[in-house]
């Protein structure tokens, strides 16, 4: 009997400590899930968190600006050097003929850029590692972030074939909502790779979903564990 009991303890103590870590996986998905799995989102709350810090203002989140920049970085994804810089410099009007009316961006609505960071990694990075180790590198970057002049921001990101990952980051003085608006009531056109932030789409490429189904097939696994667990403790008790 007493044996009995002492099994039964161990195996409710396992059963504890087993939906505590799934209650722990649940929670890390649901972060992932915050930003409808788009880390661009990220990428601009850490560029206010900085701004804000130095008592600026925070910047309109723009979705107009945050494709566009998705668009430069498109373009030059298949330019990234040794030491994780961008060697591609698109031509200032690809902006108004090229990025924005790939974006949906209304012409009539065409604001000024006035200034864009880019930056690319052999691998993906989290938005903090990858604001500090890739977009603001040195005080040239950081002085950008911070520049009085910014009141919109866009944050676009994409992976390419050979593996790295690029970042750009679009600045604008333009007035809230009423700059780089994209067409059909703010939904633009919807693009096939990668990920922009402001955007009504779920990211397409981002890092995001391969971390959620990570996260899933560990639940998965963890409650295969958990049954045959369940099972061979019954077994032993009969």
């Amino acid at each position: 009997m007493m044996m009995v009991m002492k099994k039964k303890k161990h195996y409710f103590r396992c059963c504890e400590w087993k939906w505590i870590v799934l209650c722990q996986l649940l929670l890390a998905n649901a972060v992932c899930a915050s930003h409808q799995g788009n880390p661009a989102n990220d990428l601009v709350d850490i560029i206010n968190k900085n701004r804000t810090a130095q008592k600026l203002p925070e910047l309109n989140d723009s979705p107009g600006l945050g494709c566009m920049a998705l668009q430069y970085v498109e373009l030059c994804k298949d330019n990234c050097t040794s030491n994780g810089v961008v060697n591609c410099k698109p031509p200032e009007d690809d902006f108004t003929e090229v990025f924005g009316p790939n974006c949906g961006v209304e012409l009539p609505t065409f604001g000024t850029i006035t200034g864009h960071v880019v930056g690319c990694q052999a691998k993906y990075l989290e938005p903090s590692l990858a604001f500090s180790h890739v977009l603001v590198k040195d005080s040239k970057a950081l002085s950008l972030i911070r520049n009085k002049s910014h009141t919109e921001v866009g944050v676009g990101l994409v992976g390419a074939r050979k593996g790295s990952f690029f970042w750009c980051i679009l600045f604008s003085d333009g007035q809230t909502n009423s700059t780089f608006v994209l067409e059909d009531n703010g939904e633009g056109i919807k693009q096939k790779n990668g990920c922009f932030s402001g955007s009504t789409f779920p990211c397409s490429s981002g890092q995001r979903i391969p971390v959620f189904l990570n996260n899933f097939m560990t639940l998965v696994l963890l409650n295969i564990f958990l049954l045959q667990h369940l099972y061979q403790t019954w077994f032993v008790m009969m």
